[in-house]
């Protein structure tokens, strides 16, 4: 239990990714930092639930192997990020096509390796061994996916277009793409000169997965980075479900650094009010929780739009013959925007036997969602989904903050001397946005009040600017 006097040099409030990862910098440069969480655990919206053995995440964060690492620090080691197979597997028209893009070196060549594989004619996908007239979730006959090459990426000549297309892209530096001028990601590619069956048929799905935007209002710069990382990489999830990376930064804290179950009604450039414990005098303040709650701590503080996320877990003892892909509708033919049989990825995510159907569902969800999900499900792997089990649905309202253009990509972390905020609406949408957001705000304290000596200097600063 924290004492009423407790003093520190650093609080942050909030235990998301985006605070741990601050945290563990301020650590690492000898300051004293405490931690303090509303929740019972760490984590915030990369939460794991578990059912019966399996380990169910509440959104389905999908990870880019291409960034540097989803690591918040050089050399953190025990993360284990778990590849889905190359590319992804895209149905459309009753069939099966496989994207391919394995994953290369990091780097320029890397990606431009991947943009090839990527725009080469997809390869084979054995289909579903299922009767071709299984009954589906309605009990109607559902065809099994036939597979074919080609179709969702258009002629050879469209996927050469492609290919170059993406080759530029990957080549190009992230300074100059952040420099482009900004539209809606669903105008630019309308004007970027590639066919409409490519884009409908592979990049709007493609990026709806990776943005959580199924209408693509994203800003075209977000869009360009997230297809750049694609290229140049893969996708992954984390061993053990989402929580397993907050859980290992705060392992990696020293002990007694995290607090939970402690709610902050206040904060100020040297304490914060908690409801618990009464006042904690510090030398400065990170606000690492969600944009709402920043603002609610933080008046004036802009709260962004948000992409609803709804995340529906099966088990079947059969399942689909898609192995580990990511497998992506094309046709948009119901709720599902991505679905895959996740305890191929991970088998750590269900008990031996079973298997882990985790299907995404991007916007609204319809009001009988599962039975929705399950007719979708039964058409895109081609296979009865009636005796599947449903494990848990998962409605998150908030789940990612919107990137609509303008959107700024470092909005700033550093409020005044002694009062930070980040989390993924600072930064890009994502993991890794939070990730790098935190390390911002943490480079920002380190600067302002002084790595390697008394944080006290906060007040110095402050005084001396104020002048």
């Amino acid at each position: 239990m924290l004492e009423p006097a407790y003093q520190a040099d650093v609080v942050v409030v909030g235990a998301g990714i985006a605070g741990l990862s601050a945290a563990h910098r301020l650590t690492s440069a000898g300051v004293t930092t405490t931690v303090l969480e509303v929740a019972h655990t760490v984590g915030g919206r990369m939460a794991t639930e578990k059912v019966d053995g399996f380990r169910l995440d509440r959104i389905g964060h999908l990870l880019s192997t291409a960034y540097p690492g989803p690591h918040p620090a050089p050399g953190l080691p025990g993360l284990a990020l778990l590849p889905f197979a190359p590319g992804v597997l895209l149905h459309s028209e009753g069939r099966h096509h496989r994207a391919g893009a394995p994953v290369g070196t990091r780097g320029a060549r890397g990606a431009l390796h991947a943009v090839r594989a990527l725009t080469s004619a997809p390869r084979s996908v054995p289909a579903p061994r299922r009767p071709v007239h299984a009954p589906g979730a309605s009990g109607r006959p559902v065809p099994a996916p036939r597979t074919r090459a080609g179709a969702p990426l258009g002629t050879a000549v469209d996927q050469a277009r492609l290919g170059a297309a993406l080759t530029r892209l990957a080549s190009t530096p992230v300074e100059r793409l952040l420099a482009r001028p900004e539209l809606p990601a669903a105008h630019a590619l309308a004007v970027r000169g590639l066919p409409a069956r490519t884009i409908d048929g592979f990049l709007r799905p493609l990026l709806a997965a990776l943005l959580c935007d199924p209408d693509l209002t994203t800003s075209s710069r977000c869009a360009d980075l997230a297809l750049r990382a694609f290229a140049g990489g893969g996708l992954g999830l984390p061993e053990g479900g989402a929580e397993a990376l907050p859980e290992l930064l705060a392992r990696t804290l020293p002990p007694g650094t995290v607090h939970t179950g402690v709610r902050v009604t206040s904060v100020a450039t040297n304490a914060v009010t908690t409801a618990e414990h009464g006042v904690i005098r510090c030398r400065a303040v990170l606000v690492a929780t969600d944009a709402r709650a920043a603002a609610e701590l933080l008046p004036g503080l802009r709260v962004p739009d948000f992409h609803p996320v709804t995340v529906v877990h099966h088990t079947t003892d059969e399942p689909p013959a898609t192995g580990a892909a990511l497998l992506l509708d094309a046709d948009r033919g119901g709720p599902v925007a991505h679905t895959a049989v996740v305890s191929q990825v991970d088998p750590s995510r269900a008990p031996a036997g079973r298997a882990l159907v985790s299907s995404t569902v991007l916007g609204p969800p319809p009001s009988d969602v599962d039975t929705a999900v399950r007719i979708h499900l039964s058409r895109v792997y081609g296979t009865p989904t009636t005796r599947w089990e449903t494990l848990a649905v998962h409605h998150t309202p908030e789940a990612v903050p919107a990137m609509r253009p303008p959107h700024d990509l470092r909005r700033p972390v550093r409020l005044l001397a002694g009062l930070y905020v980040c989390g993924d609406h600072r930064d890009t949408s994502t993991v890794q946005g939070a990730l790098h957001s935190g390390r911002r705000a943490s480079a920002a304290i380190l600067t302002d009040l002084g790595a390697g000596r008394p944080m006290h200097a906060a007040e110095t600063v402050a005084s001396a600017r104020a002048a």
